[in-house]
């Protein structure tokens, strides 16, 4: 779907609902989504729930504070085997999907059978990462990440999504807790206008356009955007402490049985190669990254 302006694309807006207790965010990611799928060739189907769950991915990270990463996914006995996204806390993400057979006219329903969703929160920085794993609930992934959040987070949440085969955009509003309530009707008043909203005005609308057409009596403040972009972070560097954690042993008898060692990432489709001397050197010295000109996969 073709955009009004380049400025909508690959932005997270942040706004509020005055005197309520009510916060929400809008998504729109182009950019970003094409190119987590540009090296992955998704049935329809499949790249446009990849799609909506990586525009919830952002809006879900970005009600938590965290340093770190989230990790979405949605994992199925159903054709649909595994959704994956990650987001950073500074919304740098990437996507995959993995799936089995022919999915033709296939809607998301049918794909993912019985299954469970699952949020890893992984700080990066060593310390345990918290992870949360709910069944599948719902016939699109929508109602699925509100049924999480009210079984997990007991927070009121409820999330509009749209994806096409380009982009990807949605929106999130909270009902925070322990928050004074001055107009008792606003949670039900502001749903029932955000329920209005299409798929046509989330792919296609700015953020203030949006919210002035779906909340005109309502006094929202809207934040300055956040940008999005995708970003792999998979490095020769990062394989290679993979490489050492299976042990010297390990990673000989590999080289010994297939003559070299192979590693591709599904997110970016780089592939990194070890051989014998490559191998050798991974338990000789501490790694440290290879100058920029010396890197290679």
């Amino acid at each position: 779907m073709a955009k009004n302006s380049l400025y909508i694309s690959d932005l997270l807006h942040r706004f509020i609902i005055e005197k309520t207790p009510i916060r929400g965010n809008l998504v729109n990611i182009s950019r970003t989504y094409t190119s987590a799928v540009q090296h992955q060739s998704l049935p329809p189907v499949l790249r446009a729930a990849l799609g909506e769950l990586m525009a919830a991915s952002a809006l879900l990270a970005a009600t938590i504070k965290m340093q770190g990463a989230m990790v979405m996914q949605i994992q199925s006995n159903g054709p649909l085997k595994l959704l994956v996204v990650e987001c950073t806390d500074d919304l740098n993400m990437r996507a995959t999907a993995k799936w089995s057979g022919d999915l033709g006219n296939l809607n998301f329903i049918d794909l993912i059978g019985d299954g469970q969703f699952v949020i890893t929160l992984d700080p990066k920085t060593g310390s345990q990462a918290y992870q949360g794993i709910v069944p599948l609930e719902g016939s699109n992934i929508s109602e699925i990440l509100q049924n999480y959040m009210q079984r997990s987070e007991q927070i009121e949440t409820r999330i509009w999504l749209a994806s096409d085969q380009d982009a990807a955009a949605g929106m999130l509003l909270q009902k925070l807790p322990d928050q004074p309530e001055l107009d008792l009707d606003a949670w039900d008043r502001v749903i029932f206008l955000a329920d209005t909203v299409t798929q046509k005005e989330l792919l296609g609308l700015p953020a203030e356009t949006l919210l002035r057409r779906l909340f005109a009596e309502e006094d929202v403040r809207l934040f300055e955007a956040e940008p999005i972009k995708f970003n792999c972070g998979c490095s020769r560097v990062s394989v290679m402490s993979m490489l050492r954690m299976l042990g010297h042993e390990e990673v000989q008898g590999i080289i010994e049985e297939q003559g070299n060692i192979q590693v591709h990432c599904d997110f970016c489709n780089a592939e990194y190669r070890f051989d014998r001397i490559d191998a050798e050197q991974l338990f000789s010295a501490e790694i440290v990254p290879p100058p920029a000109s010396m890197a290679r996969h």
